[in-house]
């Protein structure tokens, strides 16, 4: 028996915990490798912070940095719940920025008021067109998710480079002949309103926004029961009458709206073109990826994601300030950040073992409750018959 008011280390609580406890871990052993380089860790760590939190315009570039991935966070968040993982964020981020940014392009002269939402539309459509090809192989032919999610990144990003030196490329580079893989700026008009004179800008709202609907989309409606259903037993959900594929493949395709959403709003919010280096993470910035840790860090619910994502956006602009402050290599903050993406999803295996540990011990628990039940049932009934037998001498 446990006793009450004490926290056993089996208990949900010390899960919610962990991802905290990881990432302290991480950051132990990174001050184990700043010393090495002959820093000082708490130099160091209060730089970070600092540049993370320390005035309005860093707080500020902390929100912006989060907003994209606060966007694919909740991408996660679904496709989590639905039973796949989705590892195409960056790609489904870029086709969801082109996919936006053509849009604008093709109506430079048009209204605000309808061009910048039916680029956001458009936007989140190729998001969930790219992310949705990986949901029907896997609901139809069983294809690994995550190959082909993977996959589709490189196609992507392929794919963007080869628009962005062709058709989509910025004119005024064709007359320069510099030919710098971009796009054309889009209209002024178009750009979210900012909070002057920092870069904060709607976008941030808006991904806030949107982790509420999701919420209340997977918790609050038939769909977002039958999501999370099929996640946690396809086998279930098939013998109760939900088409396990279908869902399958929506799960993949609102994810990847989500992490559309996430490309175009980057645009109009932050940079105001596409642009590539050749890679993905040169317009990225690596959020379909740094997405996936602050959703796992969030415990993959929708509200849990936006605190964890505004944690990962600051720490990826302290770093910044970290490497100026103590001189360290580029190389160590990207270990660092890898140490806290490798302790966060170790915690989230182990949480899920505990998960299961939990789940066994209550069935034990309510199996014995049950045995235990029904011997006294028995004993009750056999009571209840002795005492209508008539007592021998009585009758005699």
């Amino acid at each position: 028996m446990r006793r009450r008011g004490k926290i056993s280390l089996s208990s949900p609580i010390i899960d919610a915990f962990l991802p905290v406890i990881a990432t302290l871990a991480a950051l132990l052993v990174g001050a184990v490798m700043l010393l090495a380089l002959g820093a000082n860790p708490i130099v160091a760590y209060t730089a970070l912070i600092d540049g993370a939190f320390g005035s309005v315009n860093s707080l500020a570039d902390t929100l912006v940095r989060a907003t994209p991935l606060l966007f694919v966070g909740l991408g996660i968040c679904i496709a989590f719940r639905g039973g796949v993982i989705n590892i195409g964020g960056e790609g489904q981020f870029v086709a969801g920025a082109i996919s936006g940014t053509v849009v604008a392009l093709a109506l430079p002269e048009g209204p605000a008021l309808i061009v910048v939402p039916l680029s956001f539309l458009v936007g989140a459509l190729g998001g969930a067109i790219w992310g949705g090809i990986p949901g029907v192989l896997k609901a139809r032919f069983n294809v690994n998710e995550i190959l082909s999610t993977v996959m589709m990144n490189q196609i992507a990003v392929q794919g963007m480079n080869f628009l962005l030196l062709g058709a989509l490329i910025d004119p005024i580079q064709l007359e320069r002949a510099s030919r710098i893989p971009q796009t054309a700026r889009i209209s002024p008009a178009f750009s979210l309103p900012r909070l002057v004179p920092t870069r904060l800008h709607l976008g941030t709202l808006i991904a806030v926004v949107m982790a509420v609907l999701v919420y209340i989309l997977l918790w609050r409606t038939t769909l977002g029961y039958r999501i999370r259903a099929v996640g946690l037993n396809p086998d279930a959900s098939r013998y109760a009458g939900i088409n396990v594929s279908r869902h399958v493949a929506l799960s993949m395709a609102l994810s990847g709206a989500l992490a559309g959403l996430a490309g175009v709003i980057q645009v109009f919010g932050v940079n105001f073109r596409v642009f590539t280096d050749g890679s993905a993470a040169g317009f990225t910035g690596s959020a379909g990826f740094h997405g996936i840790v602050a959703a796992l860090f969030g415990q993959l619910h929708p509200l849990g994601t936006i605190p964890a994502a505004f944690f990962f956006g600051g720490l990826l602009v302290g770093a910044n300030r970290l490497q100026r402050t103590v001189q360290v290599p580029a190389a160590l903050i990207t270990s660092l950040n890898g140490l806290v993406v490798v302790f966060v999803v170790s915690t989230e295996l182990w949480r899920q073992q505990r998960a299961r540990r939990r789940a066994g011990e209550n069935a034990l628990q309510s199996e014995g409750a049950g045995e235990s039940k029904t011997v006294h049932q028995g004993w009750d009934d056999a009571s209840a018959v002795a005492s209508r037998i008539p007592d021998r001498e009585t009758s005699v």
